[in-house]
């Protein structure tokens, strides 16, 4: 109940942003795509041509990293505040001259343990951004806006993502940039691509950064105060892990949620290259044509979803308000467990497209729907915090995954990657069914056409709830 009052009470002070206001705050998303669609078509393939077999185990240093720099950054972020840069923004930019760097250099690895390096430095630097992202709706938008906020979010990340995740496909069929190369090297179209999104991820952040003012703390004394009270790299460590244990309610509900549709995501972004290569285009040899082919239609697949998710990411205020949250996203997690597990019925890589428009649904509902319900439940002053460790049960699917994944693919499905598609689908499906128990605060909030004040922050109204 305290949660929720004081939710309602940072709901009463915060402006309704203009169409423009959250397209600027959400832009730099498309940058931050452009890395994680990159590392998440091309890596596993990167790892192939380079000689590695335990390609989930490899896929740890990610997670890893993760658990590691969301909640620190998040911690960080919530106790800084500079008059010119903001609260959230040095974040932004920071992560995104790292990343960009991780891009340019990941292409041009040589030997496998470079690969994994790379990978984890990459994703570390991805982090550093994104995490202040989810934070920054939370920062800005009341309420009644954050699905709206969290879905423009969504539409940049599938705009990117279609983007990216085709890049190697378009530098050969349109240039004629080779996508073979000798045995352990990168495709020179797979190099490209990477350039191109290091200097994309750069420039949207950048954008973002420019454009977007970010309130001043309410009372900027109790603010440095607190700062210096709470200050350190140890007790940010210390408080994040921590923070697993006191979490409210509705991020303990959403935690199982998240464990389920991550498990199902990672076995999609690890093995979707080795199932089409081998399940469809019937080959396992990294050098050959064929199976080259078959990697670059899986970003073309990649592509294709995250396109489907850009789109449905527009419709899903639209769902939640006819319907609810919850039941949104147990619609769009069961259309994405069905695409996903109807993978092995399919032999033309074709109508791999058809079942890439239901994963396009659930990554829509994935990426906006359970930010917008924990948001409603968390206190204003450690949204970054607890957005950060929020990001636990991200990481920890994808470190089952890296540890299960492989021997269930090795030694019970027998090398058959199909499979381990379809254990994912069901796991998507499960996690739609567990939404059903998660409380959303905002749920039992009055709608907002209550009553309006003007906020000297922005030339914007902002919403009254008449109970505070």
């Amino acid at each position: 109940m305290a949660t929720t009052v004081a939710a309602a009470v940072d709901n009463r002070i915060k402006p309704r942003l203009s169409f423009w206001q959250i397209w600027n705050m959400s832009f730099g998303f498309l940058g931050i795509q452009f890395g994680f669609a990159l590392q998440n078509a091309n890596v596993s393939r990167i790892f192939e041509t380079l000689g590695g077999t335990e390609i989930a185990l490899y896929w740890l240093a990610a997670p890893l990293t993760g658990m590691l720099v969301q909640p620190i950054i998040g911690y960080i972020s919530d106790r800084t505040w500079s008059p010119r840069w903001g609260r959230r923004r040095p974040f932004f930019l920071i992560g995104a001259v790292l990343a960009s760097f991780a891009l340019l250099v990941m292409p041009n690895v040589t030997a496998l343990w470079m690969a994994v390096g790379m990978l984890w430095i990459m994703d570390s630097s991805i982090n550093i951004s994104m995490e202040p992202f989810r934070a920054l709706v939370g920062d800005l938008l009341p309420s009644s806006q954050r699905t709206t906020g969290f879905a423009a979010q969504t539409f940049f990340i599938g705009v990117g993502a279609v983007v990216a995740s085709s890049l190697p496909w378009m530098f050969t069929n349109w240039f004629d940039v080779p996508n073979t190369a000798p045995a352990g090297q990168i495709p020179l179209s797979v190099k490209y691509a990477f350039y191109i999104g290091g200097i994309v991820f750069f420039l949207a952040v950048l954008w973002t950064v420019i454009r977007t003012k970010e309130y001043p703390p309410e009372n900027l004394q109790e603010f440095e105060e607190e700062k210096r009270r709470t200050a350190g790299f140890l007790n940010g460590i210390r408080e994040s892990f921590a923070g697993i244990f006191h979490m409210p309610k509705t991020m303990a509900q959403l935690a199982v949620v998240q464990f389920f549709s991550w498990l199902a995501l990672f076995a999609m972004w690890i093995y979707t290259t080795p199932a089409v290569t081998s399940h469809i285009y019937h080959t396992s040899d990294a050098t050959s044509k064929v199976y080259n082919e078959g990697a670059d239609w899986v970003g073309v697949c990649f592509a294709v979803y995250n396109g489907v998710s850009a789109i449905a990411a527009l419709l899903l205020p639209v769902i939640a308000r006819a319907t609810s949250r919850r039941v949104t996203h147990l619609i769009c997690l069961t259309a994405g467990g069905l695409g996903l597990i109807s993978i092995y019925f399919i032999q033309d890589p074709k109508m791999l497209l058809v079942s890439m428009i239901g994963v396009g649904i659930a990554w829509a509902s994935i990426l906006s729907v359970p930010y917008a319900m924990l948001a409603g439940a968390l206190p204003a002053n450690k949204m970054g915090y607890y957005m950060g460790v929020f990001n636990f049960f991200i990481v920890i699917p994808q470190v089952v995954a890296g540890l299960i994944l492989g021997f269930f693919t090795k030694n019970v499905f027998h090398g058959e990657s199909v499979y381990t598609l379809v254990l994912g689908g069901v796991s998507m499906i499960i996690s739609g069914l567990l939404t059903l128990r998660v409380h959303d605060a905002d749920e039992i909030r009055l709608p907002a056409e209550d009553k309006v004040l003007r906020s000297p922050a922005y030339d914007a109204p902002v919403e009254r709830d008449p109970r505070v």
